[in-house]
């Protein structure tokens, strides 16, 4: 069977879509297409940070109104925490108060940590029905989420019938991610062994001079863990 056929006539995409245009799929499945996905929703938060001063998170809230960003910088044992405003602090800031911060906002600014788990999976299966490739979305988890209802994320997912599903869980003794709130650097501890046996405890937002370099603690502490130390 030809694949113009297969695309259109067999897709359940297409068949939505048949739904408001019979006669564009029609010609589709005379003609072919000269592409296979219509579209997708991709990761901007890299490209939208470096080219667009964080103006668009994509299908995402802003992850918080003021966080650090884990940046490889050459030169560096270390990654660098470089500090991140929303796009919607940076505008508050230029056109209504330059000192404001992020409980000036109006509450209508909401970022990720404001939306429930489940409203997170919610909002993509709005979207995934009409987006016939991929989304990137990420449903933010709260560190005190039960078992059972993360287990439960999933197949909600499964039963919303997403193509698939990315959850984020500050969890620091697995990994610190890319995107952290300066709250849960103060508040999590890192145990650092010396080799004369003696241990320091340091919060994640600190300072330490190690090798002859400034290193923020919590990615020091993931740099010697997972071993990229010195490795950028």
């Amino acid at each position: 069977m030809p694949g113009r056929i297969l695309h259109a006539r067999y897709s359940q995409y297409m068949a939505k879509v048949a739904e408001l245009e019979p006669e564009l799929v029609a010609q589709l499945a005379e003609h072919g297409a000269r592409f296979t996905h219509h579209s997708s929703i991709a990761p901007t938060g890299t490209i939208s940070l470096s080219m667009g001063n964080n103006a668009s998170n994509g299908i995402e809230p802003s992850f918080s109104h003021r966080y650090f960003r884990n940046i490889i910088q050459s030169g560096k044992k270390t990654k660098e925490q470089v500090e991140v405003v929303s796009f919607e602090l940076a505008a508050y800031r230029h056109f209504i108060a330059a000192d404001a911060v992020e409980s000036d906002l109006p509450d209508y600014f909401i970022t990720a940590d404001a939306v429930t788990p489940e409203q997170h999976v919610a909002v993509q299966a709005a979207a995934q029905q009409w987006v016939d490739s991929a989304i990137s979305k990420t449903v933010n988890v709260p560190t005190e989420f039960p078992f059972e209802k993360f287990q439960d994320l999933y197949l909600q997912a499964y039963e919303s019938r997403l193509k698939g599903c990315t959850t984020f869980r500050f969890n620091p003794e697995a990994f610190q991610g890319v995107l952290v709130r300066e709250d849960d650097l103060k508040n999590t501890t890192y145990v650092f062994e010396l080799e004369n046996g003696e241990t320091v405890e340091l919060s994640g937002d600190e300072k330490v001079i190690y090798d002859g370099e400034e290193h923020n603690a919590a990615n020091l502490f993931d740099g010697l863990k997972e071993g990229t130390y010195g490795k950028w």
